[in-house]
């Protein structure tokens, strides 16, 4: 087979196609990650301009970055998730929501994040510009501002089209101090929105849905802005604050009884989930509790600042449906305990597993 001078072979063997390495071409080959001229046209035409700022722009091995005095939060985390695109959002938008919720929820601004692409080869140029629009898009959201990043190609089967890397950094408002070891017996516990909206709207993505037809959209959402409103108001009184993310509520909750050391009861009547999503989750055989959310946070905060919270958090587009599901009792047993709808009890685990694989 002859291959004109402008092309290059992206596969060997019988089904070896030519493959043009121009970035406005449809596909990424291997070459687009070999750190010479075509990684710097990818780069150059479909990455910088869409995430384009001024720290970005000296192109130095590393960002420098101004940050002010006193406590810097940092986080990263790696996403996976697959279909890389789903009803609500993309795997750009979780890379960044997730990575600037794991930021605020310690109580930090989050001001930069780094992003790093493992790119497999024959994945389809248009998903790369819609999934970098997409991390811009909740990059503006969030306040945040992409300042440095990396991009590796690797052959095709040896990833699922795209893999993203993402840190974070943040500062600690002075006064801000959240942890553990100040939940005292009495506080209570507030949740910002529905559950496992996000785990459930990419599980039906795959194998078509499981014949389940379903409007149902992903959670992801940078939380910033709720969460700096809520230590606005509420100051002090916020005691902690997680998203519950893998291993869904049940992760958080058992968390909190076991580490606190106290008993901690949840009313599940009060905790919000659509109709919709529970219809899907027995249809899968799948508990609720048990599944990931990526734009919801869990607070505890003293009783007197219940009310003043749960106003702030409805005041907020992502904190509508806020509830308080439960509260911290003095018994000292470590166990989270669920009350049904119908009076019954048992007792709530974290999942021995992760129940729906790669949905973050």
């Amino acid at each position: 087979m002859t291959v004109p001078a402008n092309e290059v072979i992206a596969k060997t063997g019988d089904d070896a196609l030519p493959t043009n390495p121009n970035p406005h071409s449809a596909r990424v080959v291997l070459a687009h990650g070999g750190g010479g001229q075509l990684t710097n046209d990818l780069i150059r035409e479909i990455i910088r301009p869409r995430l384009s700022n001024g720290i970005l722009e000296a192109f130095d091995d590393s960002a420098v970055l101004e940050v002010e005095k006193g406590r810097v939060a940092f986080s990263t985390d790696t996403y996976v998730v697959q279909p890389i695109e789903f009803p609500g959002g993309d795997i750009g938008r979780l890379a960044v929501s997730g990575t600037v919720n794991d930021l605020v929820v310690c109580g930090a601004r989050a001001k930069y994040l780094s992003i790093g692409l493992i790119l497999e080869e024959g994945l389809d140029l248009d998903v790369l510009r819609r999934v970098i629009d997409s991390i811009a898009e909740a990059a503006r959201e969030a306040e945040v501002t992409v300042v440095t990043g990396d991009t590796k190609v690797v052959a095709r089967g040896q990833a699922d089209g795209i893999y993203i890397n993402s840190a974070g950094v943040g500062v600690i408002e002075p006064g801000v101090e959240l942890g553990m070891e100040r939940i005292e017996a009495g506080d209570c516990i507030l949740l910002s929105g529905t559950i496992a909206d996000h785990g459930m709207a990419v599980m039906l993505q795959r194998e078509d849905g499981f014949g389940i037809e379903s409007e149902l959209q992903s959670d992801a959402a940078p939380l910033g802005g709720l969460i700096r409103a809520i230590l606005e108001r509420c100051g002090s009184d916020v005691v902690f604050m997680r998203d519950p993310t893998r291993g869904g509520l049940s992760g958080v909750v058992s968390d909190l009884a076991e580490l606190s050391g106290l008993h901690l009861a949840l009313d599940e009547p009060n905790i919000p989930i659509r109709p919709e999503t529970r219809y899907a989750a027995e249809m899968l055989g799948l508990d609720p509790l048990d599944v990931a959310n990526e734009g919801k946070v869990v607070v505890v905060i003293r009783p007197s600042e219940v009310e003043e919270a749960l106003q702030v958090m409805r005041e907020h587009p992502l904190g509508r449906k806020a509830e308080k599901i439960g509260e911290f009792g003095a018994k000292r047993d470590g166990l989270c305990e669920l009350i049904t709808e119908v009076g019954g009890r048992r007792i709530i685990q974290k999942p021995y597993g992760e129940e729906l694989p790669r949905i973050c």
